[in-house]
């Protein structure tokens, strides 16, 4: 049995302040009794009430309650949630009463007429603040639904993505090859074991919607040895991964479009090549900065407008790597390219210390 003590204390507060208003009504009925007394007598009544009701609930077997958009035990469904309520306010009125005349000496409230008066009001009142509850209950299970329908949402969105850019990193890892194969087939011998390989671990890795950076940079390390291959001295690389950000999760495959992009329109128009950085590091206002910078060829920043299919930084994998970013964390991860011909590139991504919105 968990109980959600956060939880517990603002319905604790909730039903005080309750209890403050009745003893207004109270005051009026036996003006004889100060209001101080009148608070202390309903506060007996109303929190014994609440008590029964409040910690009953998490005896009644989950699969019969609401649920709860923070995960915890709801109120009660049907009638469940009447007898528990029936059972709270009887034992708060006879209780609480006997407690409140022992406390507070509610001596103006052992008449017959009195007591009758005072049943109703706590079968009034517990039967309001009951309906409240009751109210918030189904409330917080519709939000619990809306929650979940949302991360399924997000998932199922996340996963398409996936299954459209695995195809891709495929197909550029086999025109590599086929490249090879007519300029050194020595070489193209030894890629074609590297690439049986990399392809099982990657793919079967991105079936998964986060994985931890560290094995992000271990797919990247892999891919870039095989680029070496082809490319021989021309290709030169750096990668880069803080010991206290290995295990930070972040989708499959968000990085190599950027590693693919970089080679593709950086360093293979360059004749002598270049060199590729890929570093991850704690950026502003606690978020975590993955950077992927080229030495290449770079190109001019575009003004705004209409960017033609065919210029660098519009392709499929990069315009995946933002849809994705803004599917998983929902808006709060940020995506930039900085470039100057002749220089290189830089694409930069801010993610969340939190991880995915999911």
């Amino acid at each position: 049995m968990r109980i959600d003590w956060l939880s517990t204390l603002r319905h604790l507060l909730q039903v005080a302040a309750f209890c403050c208003i009745v003893a207004v009504l109270t005051t009026t009925i036996w003006p004889s009794s100060p209001y101080w007394k009148q608070v202390g007598n309903a506060l007996c009544i109303g929190l014994i009430t609440w008590g029964i009701i409040e910690f009953g609930r998490y005896f009644v077997d989950e699969r019969h309650c609401h649920r709860s958009a923070e995960g915890g035990h709801g109120w009660p469904m049907g009638w469940r949630g009447l007898l528990l309520s029936a059972i709270g306010i009887a034992g708060g009125f006879y209780i609480g009463t006997a407690l409140g005349h022992q406390l507070f000496g509610m001596n103006n409230l052992r008449s017959t007429r009195d007591d009758q008066i005072g049943l109703v009001l706590t079968i009034v009142a517990g039967a309001a603040a009951t309906f409240y509850f009751h109210m918030r209950g189904k409330a917080s299970n519709l939000l619990a639904d809306k929650n979940a329908a949302e991360r399924d949402a997000t998932e199922a969105q996340l996963k398409l993505l996936q299954t459209q850019l695995e195809p891709h990193m495929l197909f550029n890892t086999l025109a590599n090859l086929r490249a090879l194969i007519g300029i050194d087939p020595a070489a193209a011998q030894q890629m074609v074991d590297r690439v049986n390989d990399y392809l099982r671990a990657t793919l079967t890795a991105s079936r998964s919607t986060e994985h931890p950076l560290a094995t992000e940079f271990d797919r990247l390390r892999d891919y870039l040895e095989l680029m070496s291959i082809r490319m021989g001295a021309r290709l030169q690389y750096v990668i880069e991964l803080p010991d206290e950000l290995r295990t930070h999760p972040v989708p499959p495959l968000i990085l190599q479009p950027l590693v693919e992009n970089a080679i593709k329109h950086g360093l293979e128009p360059k004749v002598a090549g270049g060199t590729i950085s890929v570093r991850a590091l704690r950026g502003d206002s606690g978020h975590v900065a993955l950077e992927v910078q080229d030495s290449g060829v770079g190109f001019e920043p575009k003004p705004l407008g209409p960017t033609p299919p065919s210029a660098p930084g519009s392709g499929f994998g990069l315009a995946q790597v933002r849809e994705r970013i803004a599917t998983a964390y929902k808006g709060q991860g940020a995506f930039s390219i900085e470039s100057k011909p002749g220089v290189g590139t830089t694409v930069r991504i801010d993610l969340p210390m939190s991880g995915t919105g999911q």
